[in-house]
């Protein structure tokens, strides 16, 4: 590795929306530079984990260190590719943290997209080397001179900068390689300053502990070094540093602004942070900053199916909260399901991905209730302040939401959406987001047919199935992205869904005052149709504070007690039918609903597909 003096290393990513051909182009790199052999079955190389294969989506950042001679010069060049779906956007931006460029994949076809400007946005702001690649002009609608005109128009970039490539067929991907050594900075570090290294990611080994992804920043890493965690203080002895290549490959030493990997023997999945600076044993150095916490958009409860998994489940979250750090977790406790966490997650699908590593990976069965946001609540007493030791609290669990009574206003999380479409959908998505309660902010065209709507939408209307309903009012063509924009008050209640009066603490939800009683109507009938029958009648009703607002009713199982009249006395017949609802009404008030797990797992996924 000390063969690569700095001005000949480049550090870049590859950043675009979902299905551009980011991991095509990585597949295409890496077989120019002879990292690996040219077969048929190179596809997504890099997209190591079993639910990238299988979704055809990049989940996880991947790390490649390519060799590369140009002009008599040997390059070290670090690639990076990142996932494109917006709830992984916390992958990408600490991608960037150890990058100096990226080459911004757009489709020949679509042009730009929601996600494409939403990278780009985050790339700008690293103040980063930013290379345009238009792929995929193989395609036969495929239209290089509009997309250039849309770049040149939203992202201020001369259309002469664009590299023309098919990732697929390998067309022109040479220039590729040529301009992100022309065009990207090789970083600014000092190889003789004391060691400063970056834990941008980390993955846990059965075997070796913690293995950490690096950037160095200053100085030199070799085995047997003692190094120090600047977070937690704790020294370790480095047993292994390399280079991922793709696959880890072992070298003596990593020298400054270069990126690999280290082991060092961290057994606990609570030592290595990422956005820790790693630094030399008695040689303190300033801490890097690290990088912005994750605001977990969408909460969760996740219980095991059965109480004496709890510890293997504890294990199997930790460690792949460890791998993906923008997982925040809660202990919780529920009545039905046994104890368990409230986990938040950056959106639908990072919840649905971290369910299925978890299944794939750890062989977990978990019950996940319905997804719900973070609300807050402004307190109105003193006495209440006092005992929260804050004016305003956050609710993540919709059964401590706090009565009317005590608070002065609601406030609910709110995204600022950007939306994509070609201009025939734009009615459509207008009436779309209206009823989703959003608020228009902005309205531009990029080109002769595609416009960029920007709204104002409250999470909890976006959160299940806007995205859904979005693709198929558009026929697939339009984009959605979105960012965080704070809070603002809303008419929040809690509604609670009762069996025969009594409140099932699982199923308490917190919706808009407006969409209570449709949104009540649905979860009764679910429910009618998931709970058992049994020998007295189940009210199933939806309630707010003590009015109800929707009722279903579960039949009993009844025995015919007029069989066995043939004609005769009315009156005989009715005494029969009274002594049998007397019996039924007794039954009823001591005949306690137990609802059964499955029934629970049954609601819980219907409600959160819905």
């Amino acid at each position: 590795m000390s063969r690569f003096p700095v001005e000949n290393i480049r550090n870049f990513s590859i950043i675009a929306h979902v299905d551009h051909g980011k991991s095509t182009l990585a597949d295409r790199l890496l077989e120019l530079t002879g990292t690996i052999d040219k077969t048929k079955n190179n596809k997504q190389v890099l997209d190591k984990l079993q639910v990238e294969r299988e979704r055809g989506i990049t989940v996880k950042a991947q790390t490649a260190s390519l060799f590369h001679n140009y002009e008599g010069k040997q390059y070290l060049l670090n690639l990076i590719d990142t996932p494109g779906h917006v709830d992984f956007s916390y992958e990408v931006s600490r991608s960037l943290a150890a990058c100096q460029g990226v080459l911004l994949v757009v489709d020949a076809n679509e042009g730009i997209q929601a996600q494409t400007v939403a990278n780009f946005f985050l790339a700008f702001e690293a103040q980063l080397s930013v290379i345009p690649v238009i792929n995929k002009i193989d395609l036969k609608n495929a239209d290089p001179e509009r997309v250039e005109n849309q770049i040149e128009k939203v992202f201020d970039i001369p259309s002469d900068e664009c590299i023309k490539i098919s990732a697929k067929l390998g067309t022109n991907v040479e220039s590729v390689l040529q301009a992100v050594i022309e065009r990207i900075p090789p970083p600014k570090v000092h190889r003789k300053n004391p060691l400063r290294a970056l834990v941008f990611d980390s993955t846990f080994d059965h075997y070796r502990g913690v293995v950490a992804n690096v950037a160095l920043f200053d100085g030199v890493v070799s085995k047997g070094d003692k190094i120090v965690s600047a977070h937690t203080q704790k020294t370790y002895e480095v047993n292994e540093v390399g280079v991922l290549n793709p696959n880890e490959q072992p070298t003596h030493k990593l020298y400054a602004g270069q990126v690999g990997y280290l082991i060092a023997g961290m057994k606990d999945v609570t030592e290595a942070q990422i956005g820790d600076t790693l630094h030399l044993h008695k040689q303190p150095v300033e801490p890097l900053p690290g990088f912005k916490s994750a605001k977990p958009m969408v909460f969760a409860g996740i219980y095991p199916v059965d109480q004496s998994e709890y510890n293997n489940l504890k294990s199997a979250i930790e460690k792949l909260t460890l791998n993906d750090s923008s997982v925040t977790i809660h202990r919780d406790s529920s009545l039905a399901l046994g104890a368990g966490w409230r986990l938040g997650f950056l959106g639908l699908l990072h919840m649905e991905v971290f369910n299925q590593r978890l299944e794939q990976e750890y062989n977990a069965s978990v019950i996940l209730t319905t997804p719900t946001v973070p609300y807050k609540a402004v307190l109105s007493s003193s006495k209440l302040i006092k005992e929260y030791r804050e004016k305003e609290i956050t609710i993540i669990n919709p059964a401590q939401f706090p009565d009317k009574s005590k608070v002065t206003e609601y406030l609910e999380p709110v995204v600022l959406g950007t939306i994509i479409t070609p201009d025939e959908y734009t009615g459509k998505i207008m009436m779309l987001c209206q009823a989703r309660r959003a608020v228009q902010k902005n309205m531009m065209f990029i080109d002769q047919n595609r416009v960029m709507l920007k709204y104002l939408f409250p999470l909890n209307e976006i959160v299940v199935d806007f995205y859904d309903s979005l693709k198929s009012l558009s026929s697939g063509y339009a984009s959605f992205d979105y960012e965080d924009a704070g809070y603002q008050t809303a008419e929040l209640v809690k509604m609670d869904i009762l069996l025969n009066g009594n409140t099932v603490e699982e199923l308490v939800t917190v919706v808009h005052k407006d969409k209570a009683h449709s949104i009540g109507k649905a979860m009764c009938e679910r429910l009618k149709d998931c709970l058992p029958r049994q020998l007295f009648e189940i009210a199933i009703q939806a309630s707010i504070g003590s009015k109800i607002i929707a009722r279903e009713t579960v039949k009993a199982y009844r025995k015919n007690v007029l069989a066995k009249c043939y004609g005769g006395d009315i009156t005989r017949k009715m005494k029969l039918l009274k002594r049998q609802a007397e019996g039924k009404k007794k039954l009823r008030k001591i005949g306690n609903i137990e609802v059964p797990k499955d029934t629970f797992i049954k609601v819980l996924k219907t409600q959160s597909s819905k």
